[in-house]
C-alpha cells in the first residue's frame, strides 16, 4: 500500500514567494541594448532641442536689441539739432516784426517813389528787400533740416499744435478757431518744435 507525502512546496502559501522570486529573477536580467540606445539617443535629441530653443531665443533677442538701437541712433540724429533751430526761432521772429513795421506803401520801389521824401522812401525799400531775403532764406534753412514754419490762422484751435494767449467773442466768426497768430508755429521731422501762439475765437454769451 502506497501512502501519499504532501511536501512544503505543495503548500499553497509558498507560491507567492515562487512568483516574487521568479519577478525578481526577470528583473535581475541584463537590458535590452538597443532599446537602452535608444533611451539615450531620445535623452540627447531633447537636449539638443532645448539647447536649439535657448539659441534661437538669444539670437532674437540680440536681433531686437540691435533695431532698438539702430532706431535710437536715427532718433539721436534726426533731432540732434532741436536745440540750435529752436534758438534760430527767435531770429526769424525779429525778423518778421522788422518787416512789418515797414509800411506796406514803402514795400516796393513804386510805392516809395509815391512818398514825399523819396530818399528815405527808397531806404526803406531796400531795408524790406534785404530783410525779407534773410528771413526767406533762413526759413529754407530750417525747411532744409526739417523744420517747417506753419500758419494756422483759420484753422480750429488744437491744444496739441497751439498755444493759445487770449480769447475774444468774434460775431463773424466760429467759435475755437484762431482769428490771430502773435508767433507760428514749426514742427520738426514731424514733432511739434514750438506751438503757434494765438488768440482764439471765445463762443458768445
Amino acid at each position: 500500500m502506497r501512502f501519499a507525502y504532501s511536501t512544503e512546496s505543495d503548500k499553497p502559501e509558498d507560491k507567492p514567494k515562487a512568483d516574487a522570486k521568479e519577478k525578481e529573477q526577470k528583473e535581475q536580467k541584463p537590458a535590452n541594448p538597443e532599446d537602452e540606445l535608444r533611451s539615450q539617443v531620445a535623452e540627447k535629441d531633447k537636449k539638443i532641442a532645448e539647447l536649439q530653443d535657448a539659441y534661437l531665443r538669444c539670437l532674437a533677442d540680440q536681433e531686437n536689441l540691435r533695431e532698438r538701437g539702430r532706431k535710437e541712433t536715427t532718433a539721436a540724429k534726426e533731432f540732434a539739432i532741436q536745440k540750435f533751430a529752436k534758438d534760430l526761432l527767435d531770429t526769424v521772429d525779429i525778423l518778421n516784426m522788422a518787416l512789418n513795421a515797414v509800411p506796406e506803401g514803402l514795400r516796393t520801389k513804386e510805392g516809395a517813389e509815391k512818398e514825399p521824401s523819396a530818399l528815405l522812401a527808397e531806404q526803406l525799400s531796400n531795408l524790406y528787400t534785404g530783410v525779407n531775403m534773410t528771413q526767406t532764406e533762413l526759413v529754407k534753412t530750417l525747411k532744409r533740416h526739417g523744420v517747417e514754419q506753419h500758419n494756422p490762422e483759420g484753422e480750429v484751435f488744437d491744444p496739441n499744435l497751439h498755444q493759445a494767449l487770449f480769447q475774444a467773442p468774434m460775431p463773424d466768426k466760429e467759435a475755437g478757431t484762431i482769428f490771430s497768430v502773435q508767433k507760428l508755429g514749426y514742427t520738426i521731422k514731424g514733432r511739434v518744435l514750438r506751438p503757434a501762439q494765438v488768440g482764439v475765437v471765445a463762443e458768445s454769451k
